[in-house]
């Protein structure tokens, strides 16, 4: 074998052995009907010409997690980045760590099955499940990137025929603690200050339904309605945009008897939220 023949094999196997490990992304979805879903797949499906994707619907659901992980391992991926989509970047991290195999043992608090176990996508008590390929997990939530600020335009535009006349109204589930509630209020603030500057509108109110707390959801509840009626009668045109991964959540049901202009699109399906994923990906990559 000639010299320039054994540079060259060697050279080879050093690439080779040096190169990266095969990525694929994993996307935590709350779920909902096959709606809801649908509008997160459609955001989805792009990535799939490029990156290895699965979908893990549920509130951090060890069966859904445990099958996602699986599909990609069988697919040859070595590095997953674990997307979170949840709008905080706060929920469901620890249950989420911990079926993963990156934290030990669950808070206290967290032992116990969810108050809410009634719904299907989380009844599920967290378990850890076996994984080969190594995890990142996303830290931020949907409501900390610039990148729904133009979601949150062209929707209000899409409903809207005079800015000057109307005001707009972002609703959003909202947690049951009070700090974590203001901060949702504070995301949701920063994301609407686009819409507040470039789209003209008369106001633009954001809200917290505060929708599992019973004790909190009556007094939010009032304020929404409030805003509604109050604005209606000042001769204003209210639109409603949910502050939601998808779908238009209970509000029909809690501005129910009142004026307003609304459609069932939350912040999927939209190209912005496709490059969130990608995104949060290439960021659980970095670390």
């Amino acid at each position: 074998m000639n010299l320039i023949r054994l540079l060259s094999l060697v050279m080879v196997g050093t690439v080779a052995g040096c190169a990266a490990p095969k990525s694929g992304i994993l996307v935590m979805a709350h779920g909902g009907d096959d709606a809801w879903n649908r509008d997160v797949e459609a955001t989805v499906e792009p990535l799939r010409r490029h990156h290895p994707v699965e979908i893990a619907f549920g509130m951090a659901r060890t069966s859904t997690l445990r099958d996602a992980v699986a599909r990609l391992e069988r697919r040859g991926v070595q590095r997953i980045a674990v997307v979170r989509m949840f709008i905080s970047g706060e929920s469901f991290v620890p249950e989420t760590e911990y079926i993963l195999g990156l934290r030990s043992e669950l808070p206290p608090a967290l032992h116990a099955p969810p108050a809410a176990a009634g719904a299907d996508h989380c009844a599920e008590k967290p378990e850890p499940i076996p994984v080969k390929a190594s995890l990142v997990v996303s830290r931020d939530g949907v409501a900390d990137s610039p990148l729904l600020d133009e979601i949150l335009l062209d929707r209000a535009r899409a409903l809207s025929t005079n800015p000057t006349q109307e005001s707009v109204l972002i609703l959003a589930h909202g947690p049951g603690d009070d700090a974590e509630n203001e901060r949702w209020l504070g995301n949701m603030r920063d994301r609407s200050r686009r819409l507040q500057e470039a789209g003209r509108f008369k106001a633009v109110r954001c809200e917290t339904l505060r929708e599992d707390w019973p004790e909190k959801r009556g007094p939010a509840e009032k304020r929404i309605r409030d805003f509604v009626q109050n604005s209606t009668e000042a001769g204003e045109r209210v639109i409603v945009l949910p502050f939601r991964v998808a779908g238009f959540g209970p509000y029909r049901e809690v501005l129910e008897g009142l004026s307003y202009t609304a459609d069932d699109r939350g912040f999927c399906p939209h190209p912005n939220m496709t490059r969130w994923i990608e995104q949060t990906a290439e960021g659980c990559y970095a670390r």
